[in-house]
Protein backbone atom coordinates (compact mmCIF):
# COMPACT_ATOMS: atom_id res chain seq x y z
CA UNK A 1 0.00 0.00 0.00
CA UNK A 2 2.80 2.45 1.35
CA UNK A 3 4.35 2.01 -2.71
CA UNK A 4 1.32 2.61 -4.68
CA UNK A 5 0.49 5.55 -1.97
CA UNK A 6 4.39 7.25 -2.42
CA UNK A 7 5.59 6.01 -6.05
CA UNK A 8 4.63 9.18 -7.68
CA UNK A 9 7.32 10.98 -5.19
CA UNK A 10 9.92 8.38 -5.63
CA UNK A 11 9.77 8.85 -9.46
CA UNK A 12 9.91 12.49 -9.58
CA UNK A 13 12.63 13.03 -6.73
CA UNK A 14 14.86 11.22 -9.56
CA UNK A 15 17.54 13.15 -11.02
CA UNK A 16 16.59 13.86 -14.86
CA UNK A 17 19.27 16.49 -15.15
CA UNK A 18 22.06 14.68 -16.90
CA UNK A 19 19.46 12.94 -19.81
CA UNK A 20 17.99 16.18 -21.01
CA UNK A 21 18.27 16.91 -24.56
CA UNK A 22 17.57 20.54 -25.73
CA UNK A 23 16.02 20.99 -29.48
CA UNK A 24 13.92 23.95 -30.74
CA UNK A 25 13.47 25.25 -27.57
CA UNK A 26 11.96 22.16 -25.85
CA UNK A 27 13.71 19.39 -23.41
CA UNK A 28 13.51 16.01 -23.88
CA UNK A 29 13.85 12.69 -22.14
CA UNK A 30 15.18 9.73 -23.97
CA UNK A 31 12.41 7.35 -24.34
CA UNK A 32 14.39 4.21 -23.86
CA UNK A 33 15.91 5.47 -20.69
CA UNK A 34 12.92 6.83 -19.11
CA UNK A 35 11.36 3.66 -19.43
CA UNK A 36 14.31 1.90 -17.87
CA UNK A 37 14.38 4.14 -14.88
CA UNK A 38 10.97 3.39 -14.07
CA UNK A 39 10.80 -0.71 -14.99
CA UNK A 40 14.02 -0.89 -12.36
CA UNK A 41 12.01 0.48 -9.85
CA UNK A 42 8.42 -1.14 -11.27
CA UNK A 43 9.32 -3.88 -13.02
CA UNK A 44 5.65 -4.80 -13.71
CA UNK A 45 4.69 -1.24 -15.46
CA UNK A 46 3.54 -1.67 -18.75
CA UNK A 47 2.82 1.00 -21.42
CA UNK A 48 0.22 1.22 -24.32
CA UNK A 49 0.29 2.46 -28.02
CA UNK A 50 -3.38 2.81 -29.00
CA UNK A 51 -4.42 1.90 -32.13
CA UNK A 52 -7.97 2.43 -34.62
CA UNK A 53 -9.24 0.46 -37.36
CA UNK A 54 -8.03 1.35 -40.66
CA UNK A 55 -9.02 -0.25 -43.74
CA UNK A 56 -5.72 -2.48 -44.07
CA UNK A 57 -5.48 -3.17 -40.33
CA UNK A 58 -5.04 -1.42 -36.92
CA UNK A 59 -3.55 1.91 -37.23
CA UNK A 60 -1.41 3.83 -34.53
CA UNK A 61 -2.62 7.68 -35.07
CA UNK A 62 -5.84 9.37 -34.69
CA UNK A 63 -7.09 12.19 -37.19
CA UNK A 64 -9.11 14.87 -37.72
CA UNK A 65 -8.98 14.54 -41.51
CA UNK A 66 -6.38 18.01 -41.75
CA UNK A 67 -3.33 17.08 -38.99
CA UNK A 68 -2.90 13.54 -36.74
CA UNK A 69 -2.17 13.02 -33.33
CA UNK A 70 -0.82 9.76 -31.45
CA UNK A 71 -2.23 8.32 -28.06
CA UNK A 72 -0.32 6.32 -25.73
CA UNK A 73 -0.58 5.27 -22.04
CA UNK A 74 1.45 3.86 -18.78
CA UNK A 75 0.38 1.95 -16.50
CA UNK A 76 2.18 2.11 -12.82
CA UNK A 77 0.49 -0.22 -9.83
CA UNK A 78 -2.58 -0.21 -11.58
CA UNK A 79 -2.80 3.22 -12.62
CA UNK A 80 -2.78 3.94 -16.15
CA UNK A 81 -1.85 7.78 -17.27
CA UNK A 82 -2.88 8.65 -20.98
CA UNK A 83 -0.95 11.25 -23.56
CA UNK A 84 -2.34 12.41 -26.64
CA UNK A 85 0.43 14.19 -28.59
CA UNK A 86 -0.01 16.01 -32.12
CA UNK A 87 2.54 14.67 -34.97
CA UNK A 88 4.80 17.61 -35.82
CA UNK A 89 7.60 18.62 -37.66
CA UNK A 90 11.30 19.80 -36.31
CA UNK A 91 9.50 23.30 -35.49
CA UNK A 92 7.16 21.79 -33.57
CA UNK A 93 4.35 22.34 -35.80
CA UNK A 94 1.86 19.46 -36.59
CA UNK A 95 2.50 18.06 -40.11
CA UNK A 96 -0.68 18.12 -42.28
CA UNK A 97 -2.30 14.37 -42.54
CA UNK A 98 -0.85 14.05 -46.46
CA UNK A 99 2.55 14.90 -45.49
CA UNK A 100 2.53 12.46 -42.16
CA UNK A 101 5.25 9.09 -42.52
CA UNK A 102 5.68 6.47 -40.66
CA UNK A 103 8.78 7.96 -38.84
CA UNK A 104 6.98 10.75 -38.16
CA UNK A 105 4.44 8.94 -36.13
CA UNK A 106 7.06 7.01 -34.48
CA UNK A 107 8.92 9.28 -32.85
CA UNK A 108 5.57 11.02 -31.70
CA UNK A 109 5.12 8.08 -29.88
CA UNK A 110 8.14 7.72 -28.20
CA UNK A 111 7.93 11.44 -27.16
CA UNK A 112 4.03 10.66 -26.12
CA UNK A 113 5.42 7.95 -24.04
CA UNK A 114 7.92 10.17 -22.40
CA UNK A 115 5.67 12.45 -21.61
CA UNK A 116 2.91 9.63 -19.69
CA UNK A 117 5.65 8.67 -17.78
CA UNK A 118 6.17 11.82 -16.59
CA UNK A 119 2.95 12.01 -15.57
CA UNK A 120 3.16 9.40 -13.31
CA UNK A 121 6.60 11.62 -11.70
CA UNK A 122 9.27 10.79 -13.91
CA UNK A 123 10.90 14.26 -15.38
CA UNK A 124 7.55 15.80 -14.52
CA UNK A 125 8.80 19.35 -14.03
CA UNK A 126 10.84 19.75 -17.11
CA UNK A 127 7.58 20.02 -19.03
CA UNK A 128 6.64 22.93 -16.43
CA UNK A 129 4.81 25.82 -18.57
CA UNK A 130 4.42 23.92 -21.95
CA UNK A 131 0.54 23.26 -21.88
CA UNK A 132 0.11 26.81 -21.78
CA UNK A 133 -1.46 28.90 -24.93
CA UNK A 134 0.71 31.88 -26.18
CA UNK A 135 -1.91 34.18 -25.31
CA UNK A 136 -1.18 32.86 -21.22
CA UNK A 137 2.06 32.69 -22.07
CA UNK A 138 2.27 36.71 -23.34
CA UNK A 139 -0.21 37.83 -20.29
CA UNK A 140 1.96 36.37 -18.01
CA UNK A 141 5.13 38.40 -19.19
CA UNK A 142 3.08 41.45 -18.98
CA UNK A 143 1.59 40.36 -15.63
CA UNK A 144 5.17 39.88 -14.05
CA UNK A 145 6.82 43.13 -15.68
CA UNK A 146 3.74 45.30 -13.89
CA UNK A 147 4.34 43.82 -10.81
CA UNK A 148 8.27 44.38 -11.23
CA UNK A 149 8.22 47.89 -11.37
CA UNK A 150 6.41 51.13 -10.13
CA UNK A 151 4.48 53.77 -11.29
CA UNK A 152 7.38 55.19 -13.06
CA UNK A 153 8.65 51.93 -14.38
CA UNK A 154 11.89 52.22 -12.93
CA UNK A 155 13.39 48.45 -11.04
CA UNK A 156 12.52 47.00 -7.77
CA UNK A 157 14.44 45.97 -5.23
CA UNK A 158 13.38 42.08 -5.54
CA UNK A 159 13.51 42.55 -9.11
CA UNK A 160 17.26 43.59 -8.86
CA UNK A 161 17.79 41.49 -6.65
CA UNK A 162 16.83 38.34 -8.30
CA UNK A 163 18.88 39.67 -11.25
CA UNK A 164 21.46 40.14 -9.27
CA UNK A 165 21.85 36.73 -7.53
CA UNK A 166 21.18 35.26 -11.17
CA UNK A 167 24.01 36.78 -13.03
CA UNK A 168 26.46 35.35 -9.78
CA UNK A 169 24.78 32.10 -10.67
CA UNK A 170 25.56 32.29 -14.09
CA UNK A 171 28.99 33.92 -13.03
CA UNK A 172 29.74 30.97 -10.67
CA UNK A 173 28.62 28.28 -12.84
CA UNK A 174 30.82 30.06 -15.84
CA UNK A 175 33.68 29.58 -13.05
CA UNK A 176 33.50 26.46 -12.04
CA UNK A 177 32.99 25.33 -15.95
CA UNK A 178 29.90 23.38 -14.93
CA UNK A 179 27.01 22.47 -16.94
CA UNK A 180 24.08 25.12 -16.98
CA UNK A 181 21.69 23.26 -18.44
CA UNK A 182 22.08 20.79 -15.72
CA UNK A 183 22.34 22.98 -13.21
CA UNK A 184 19.08 24.29 -14.22
CA UNK A 185 17.23 21.03 -14.54
CA UNK A 186 18.68 20.12 -11.10
CA UNK A 187 17.08 22.86 -9.33
CA UNK A 188 14.56 23.40 -11.47
CA UNK A 189 15.47 27.25 -12.81
CA UNK A 190 13.66 28.88 -15.37
CA UNK A 191 12.39 32.50 -16.47
CA UNK A 192 9.73 32.81 -13.44
CA UNK A 193 12.24 31.68 -10.99
CA UNK A 194 12.45 33.91 -7.81
CA UNK A 195 16.05 35.61 -5.70
CA UNK A 196 15.54 32.70 -3.23
CA UNK A 197 15.36 30.31 -5.91
CA UNK A 198 18.68 31.44 -7.69
CA UNK A 199 20.12 32.21 -4.10
CA UNK A 200 19.50 28.84 -2.37
CA UNK A 201 20.78 26.83 -5.57
CA UNK A 202 23.89 28.99 -5.54
CA UNK A 203 24.82 28.29 -1.79
CA UNK A 204 24.15 24.67 -2.48
CA UNK A 205 26.59 24.77 -5.89
CA UNK A 206 29.36 25.90 -3.72
CA UNK A 207 28.94 23.45 -0.73
CA UNK A 208 28.57 20.91 -3.46
CA UNK A 209 32.24 22.06 -4.81
CA UNK A 210 33.69 22.56 -1.51
CA UNK A 211 33.58 26.36 -1.64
Amino acid sequence: MENKENYFIKLNSIDVGEKIEQKNGLSYLSWAWAWGEVKKIHPDAIYTIYERDGELGPINYFTDGKTCWVKTGVTINGIEHIEELPVMNYNNKSIPLASVTSFDVNKSIQRSLTKALARHGLGLYIYAGEDLPEESKDEQKDESKSKGKNTKGKTTKEEQDTVDYCAELEKFITDKKLDKLKVCAKYKLNKTSKQEDFKNALLNLKIEVGE
